[in-house]
């Protein structure tokens, strides 16, 4: 008679477990059929990181502008330099950085017998470890911040082609410390390169300041820039401070251009001091974008 089939107990068990592992590789599947991430890796995915900025490294700070366009902001008084006097005047100091491609900077400086002038370039490249932040809103908030500090004026863009007429900047003064730029504007212009004089050294440094050379946010200028504008007065002579600072995509540059005078009956135009700087700084920007 035929024999009936028989399973021992220990493949039994061996089975049920073959049929558990089964189960346990195709349980993970979604709804959808699409495999689960069980770290959450799927979630992840569908939020990637922040774009980088556009730059990843810096150029070097004292070669960026053209020696013509420092050669202009750093005039004589008719004494011709040296080869060797003029590489030193032109050719900058850089600064000392421990990372150049984070920070680098350069200054110049020439002094005469109408007062000296320097030129100071800060170049910053942002970069943002927060994966959710990208690196040019990381740079954007230092920009805010630097804007802020300055007390830049909410909606003071770059004025019209008329407001910048010379007739628009006539308002004169000046006073002890730091005051705004056009407070302390001169009601005469003297040669390139000097003071201009002012017939009333003590006017009231409180006057409302042009509207062509007041700080203000530039318009079309990199991605986002402003100019700030001081004459400051010392025991030891006045100075003009002019600064502009821009940022394009993940790098912001702060460039200043000051004019001293130990005379504090000349004051630096503030006109031609802006004027050189805002055209420097358009150059940086195109320079960068290359």
């Amino acid at each position: 008679m035929p024999r009936k089939s028989f399973v021992p107990g220990a493949a039994l068990v061996a089975a049920a477990a073959l049929a558990v592992g089964l189960t346990g590789c195709t349980g993970g599947s979604g709804p959808d059929g699409s495999d689960a991430d069980a770290k959450g890796g799927g979630a992840a995915s569908s939020n990637p990181a922040a774009e980088p900025g556009r730059y990843q490294t810096l150029p070097e700070a004292c070669g960026l502008p053209s020696r013509s366009a420092i050669h202009s902001m750093l005039p004589g008084d008719g004494q011709p330099l040296s080869s060797t006097e003029a590489d030193k005047v032109y050719g900058g100091t850089a600064d000392i950085t421990y990372d150049t491609d984070r920070r680098v900077g350069c200054r110049w400086t020439r002094e005469t017998t109408a007062g000296t002038r320097h030129i100071g370039l800060d170049i910053q490249r942002v970069v943002s470890y927060d994966g959710a932040v990208s690196d040019d809103d990381k740079a954007q908030g230092i920009y805010d911040k630097k804007e802020l500090a300055a007390q830049i004026p909410s909606g003071a863009g770059s004025p019209s082609p008329a407001a910048s007429s010379p007739s628009a900047s006539k308002d004169k003064g000046k006073g002890t410390g730091a005051v705004p730029n056009g407070a302390s504007s001169p009601t005469g212009k003297a040669p390139s390169g000097s003071p201009s004089p002012s017939s009333d050294p003590s006017s009231d440094p409180s006057a409302e300041p042009s509207g062509s050379t007041a700080p203000r946010v530039l318009d079309g200028l990199a991605d986002a820039a402003f100019l700030n504008d001081k004459l400051v007065t010392a025991d030891s002579g006045v100075h003009r401070d002019v600064t502009v600072v821009f940022r394009t995509s993940n790098v912001i540059v702060t460039l200043t251009y000051d004019q001293w005078s130990t005379d504090k009956t000349m004051l630096p135009d503030s006109q031609e001091l802006q004027d050189k700087a805002r055209s420097l700084a358009g150059d940086l920007a195109d320079n960068l974008s290359e």
